[in-house]
């Protein structure tokens, strides 16, 4: 760990029980724990924290610290946690209807409906477990109804870990050349090369590269998928015109355009992002914020594309999918977030605290802004704007980054450790929580400056 970081044997102070419970945990776990983004190297050294509840905005872990949660499960907890419709919702279908029949039900025409209602690119859904899935259904469904084979995707962002598509998430400074042109790279070992031959690897928020790309080989091109604001390398919003140029060459073009609103959808508005910026992809799909905290997905579109489901003709399966646990989550979440006024009061709080945060560093001799939309934001420790994944690599410090998180952590506010991923804000957060983290963020960003100076 860097000279500047709280020593380990700091941390290991605060929070002795998490420290004993990932050594457990490693005996059992490869690397101590599930998924990647708990992992030591994606910024929880020397260990990651093991909660023991959370309850609305607060996260408690098991050495007995509470933190305002800014971290929400990664998103998913839009609803904060254990939120108390949807939980007795949950509950009550389990106690009366059970989980998985492997029958049809009317719960699913119910939570389709209402997906529909919200989303009006949506005219048919299909729901399933993880975004993932959502993602690699996509892609076929892409490549059939078209005809053609390769896929537009850009660098820093992801949709999920099939083979098919967990390419140059954070690809190596040689795989671009001067001219811009992007070289695809697997995110690791394991994957066929022979994949990559499928695949456009472009920079995000740069139209005229776009629209070079599609013109030289949209006859071979099926989809661009694209998140519509980047949120896999911290938060970083469209330039203005940027989506709707892309729009554009793709109808042009007769190329599908997949928006990936695992993380903007139903966080940014009702409707997603595409909602916010009034643009209708051709297939979307969705998943943390549509659950209330439980595991579920969806994958919808037009009804042009998506009879190649309802013909057989595209296979898409899964056991799990459209169970009992995840539609009714699903269907108390839709109607919670459609009681009037809510994303009003959400925005509002996100808006306050992202703006407080931006205008404390503001202040400070450390160069930073605030980048963010919606409930979701990120803070750039950079001297200019970060547009791009390449920028972000280059020019956001990471160190600066690392320290700020630790002196938040110590104070009580819980985010992620890594600067490419985000700040959430659920409708659980209260005006307190609001005005207690602005009020640690003011003691942080001084006690970072001293760190910086020593």
């Amino acid at each position: 760990m860097s000279k500047n970081y709280i020593s380990t044997e700091e941390y290991t102070r605060r929070f002795p029980k998490s420290g004993k419970l990932f050594e457990e945990a490693r005996k059992y776990l490869p690397a101590g724990v599930n998924s990647t983004a708990r992992a030591v190297w994606s910024g929880w050294e020397p260990y990651p924290l093991f909660a023991e509840k959370g309850t609305g905005s607060h996260i408690t872990d098991v050495d007995g610290n509470e933190f305002i949660d800014y971290l929400l499960g990664l998103g998913p907890m839009l609803l904060g946690h254990r939120h108390e419709i949807v939980t007795a919702a949950v509950t009550k279908h389990i106690n009366e209807v059970g989980t998985v029949s492997a029958l049809a039900s009317e719960l699913d025409n119910i939570a389709a409906r209402k997906m529909t209602e919200c989303v009006p690119s949506v005219e048919q859904v299909r729901f399933l477990n993880s975004g993932t899935e959502a993602v690699t259904y996509a892609l076929r469904l892409a490549r059939t109804y078209t005809g053609r084979k390769k896929i537009i995707r850009f660098e820093g962002m992801y949709h999920g870990f099939s083979d098919s598509i967990y390419w140059s998430k954070h690809p190596s400074k040689n795989a671009i050349d001067e001219f811009g042109n992007c070289t695809p790279e697997p995110q690791g070992p394991g994957v066929p090369d022979s994949i990559g031959d499928s695949l456009i690897i472009c920079q995000w928020n740069d139209l005229d590269a776009l629209a070079r790309i599609i013109e030289e080989n949209h006859e071979d091109i099926a989809a661009v998928i694209t998140e519509p604001v980047m949120c896999n390398t911290g938060c970083i919003l469209p330039k203005p015109g940027y989506l709707e140029g892309m729009r554009r060459l793709t109808e042009k073009y007769e190329i599908l355009l997949i928006y990936d609103e695992v993380i903007t959808g139903f966080r940014i508005t009702l409707s997603g992002a595409q909602g916010y910026y009034g643009i209708e992809p051709d297939i979307s799909v969705f998943a943390k914020g549509m659950g209330g905290g439980y595991p579920v997905a969806a994958l919808g579109g037009k009804k042009e594309i998506m009879k190649l489901v309802d013909s057989g003709k595209v296979s898409v399966a899964g056991t799990y999918s459209g169970n009992g646990i995840a539609l009714s989550a699903t269907s108390a979440t839709l109607d919670y977030l459609r009681t009037p006024g809510l994303y009003d009061e959400l925005n509002n709080k996100s808006s306050k605290l992202r703006d407080g945060i931006n205008d404390i560093w503001a202040k400070s001799k450390v160069p930073a802004h605030v980048v963010g939309i919606g409930a979701m934001f990120q803070v750039w420790f950079s001297d200019r704007p970060i547009t791009n994944y390449r920028e972000a690599s280059l020019y956001a410090k990471e160190d600066i980054f690392r320290i700020w998180w630790e002196e938040m952590l110590f104070r009580g506010i819980l985010f992620h450790p890594h600067y490419f991923e985000n700040i959430f804000v659920s409708t659980a957060h209260t005006d307190r929580d609001i005005d207690g983290t602005l009020q640690k963020a003011e003691e942080a960003v001084a006690s970072v400056e001293k760190r910086l100076d020593a």
